[in-house]
């Protein structure tokens, strides 16, 4: 009996050493994790910091080099930047400025395209694209361009009005001109041409209307293509008119694609976007080895731009671009 006794007291013992040791094994481990823990928040701590100094000194190098005329240098250092941090959109926008300086154009596009895709609204990447466009002499895309900037900062309105005399959109300068000079923002000088465009302007819309009339009584009797279509040219800036006129169109000439191209640009003006795609695309399927190719990707991406399509907007600008070319 005495001596289960002891052995009872000896097992008891053993046990109480053993849960002391898990216990002090726990707790070394627990102090040695902690110990590891502050030592490596120091560790990535350091690492980032050292990224980022790198990063510094690459950027600021490119910025450099491309003050003295270095531009393939300055994209080196740009390189070493994007290796480091690859979604950066400052590092795009210097990519981009390089590339114009070095008058390569697609790569200028590319790059600031990735960076407008990271901050849309930046108004500094807006304008650089603007003068990519420009000297790419791609008035079309550089005016869509240059309203997304008047709808950010109004003061932008300026540039476009130079922009519409340049494509000699007098209609729409005009019509800038006209709100400019209600909010007291127009020079003199541009008062001046104002008034010259507005006086031919309206000579020239009185004998056009003269002759759509009588062209348009011709038509009620002969119902030609050749009618119809000077009818329509006349009535490019009349949405109604051009709606009814390319509607007869496609009942009565139904394989012809201009008339579709009418009624598309007619539903875009009544920011019909949808309805326009619809016949855009139904009349660019009878258009065969045709320059009006390239008006009907025009008028598709104005379409996508309405609906907010930003993508497919893109898509057809570069399409009507390539036709072009």
């Amino acid at each position: 009996m005495t001596k289960r006794i002891e052995q009872k007291n000896s097992i008891e013992k053993r046990g109480v050493y053993n849960n002391k040791l898990i216990l002090f094994s726990f707790f070394f481990s627990f102090i040695s994790l902690h110990s590891f823990c502050q030592d490596s928040i120091p560790l990535a701590k350091d690492s980032l910091e050292e990224e980022n100094l790198k990063f510094q000194q690459f950027f600021f190098k490119a910025l450099s080099e491309k003050s003295i005329g270095n531009y393939q240098k300055a994209i080196e250092n740009l390189e070493s930047c994007h290796q480091i941090s690859i979604n950066d959109a400052t590092v795009f926008f210097e990519f981009s400025k390089n590339y114009f300086e070095l008058n390569k154009m697609l790569l200028a596009k590319e790059y600031i395209n990735r960076g407008l895709l990271k901050e849309p609204k930046n108004i500094w990447m807006l304008k650089h694209l603007v003068q990519i466009l420009l000297k790419e002499k791609n008035t079309t895309e550089a005016i869509i361009v240059q309203q997304k900037l008047v709808d950010i900062d109004l003061k932008e309105r300026a540039f476009l009005l130079n922009i519409y005399l340049q494509n000699k959109d007098f209609k729409s300068a005009i019509s800038l001109m006209n709100l400019m000079e209600q909010d007291n923002l127009l020079t003199s000088k541009y008062k001046k041409l104002k008034n010259k465009l507005e006086t031919t302007t309206t000579s020239v819309v009185v004998k056009k209307k003269s002759t759509v009339d009588s062209l348009k009584d011709e038509f009620k009797t002969n119902k030609s293509y050749a009618i119809l279509k000077q009818i329509l040219e006349a009535y490019t800036e009349k949405p109604e008119m051009l709606l009814q006129y390319s509607t007869e169109g496609i009942s009565l000439f139904p394989a012809q694609p201009f008339v579709y191209l009418m009624k598309g640009k007619a539903l875009n003006y009544m920011k019909k976007h949808k309805k326009a795609l619809l016949f855009l695309s139904n009349g660019l399927d009878f258009v065969i080895d045709d320059p009006i190719e390239l008006y009907f990707y025009k008028e598709m991406a104005l379409s996508h731009r309405g609906l907010g399509n930003r993508k497919e907007e893109e898509k057809f600008i570069e399409k009507a671009k390539i036709n072009k070319g």
